[in-house]
């Protein structure tokens, strides 16, 4: 329980980044401009974090890239995977997903900049 309280902790403190973010820039913007000033707006709440890191796959006792690409890993714990599209769509989610499965992180944040409402472009994923 106390495991998943820090967990939720974080994804607060992460959500309140983007949330900052959002009010700066607006929907309608690049993915990657969002990824940069996130980035930036996590390092000033001294929040740990990786850019674009690589997931292989594990595939008969050999790892293999295969050009998987983590958006944001927060604190090694979070998995951010950023959109600015239209509309979240289910292969979105299920992309998060594979990522938790690969990965091993427990959480993961699926945030869509190209909303009005950034509360309307977020989904939380806990395995």
């Amino acid at each position: 329980m106390h495991g998943e309280k820090i967990l939720f902790e974080l994804s607060d403190a992460i959500i309140g980044c983007a949330l900052t973010v959002h009010k700066e820039l607006g929907p309608g913007l690049l993915e990657t401009t969002y990824e940069t000033c996130l980035a930036h707006e996590l390092s000033l709440n001294n929040l740990k974090f990786e850019r674009q890191k690589s997931l292989p796959v594990k595939y008969r006792g050999t790892v293999i890239d295969c050009g998987y690409r983590i958006d944001l890993l927060v604190e090694n714990q979070a998995i951010l995977e950023l959109k600015s599209v239209e509309k979240l769509l289910p292969i979105h989610e299920a992309q998060l997903l594979t990522y938790l499965k690969l990965s091993g992180a427990r959480m993961g944040l699926l945030i869509n900049f190209n909303v009005k409402l950034l509360k309307h472009g977020i989904r939380r994923m806990v395995l």
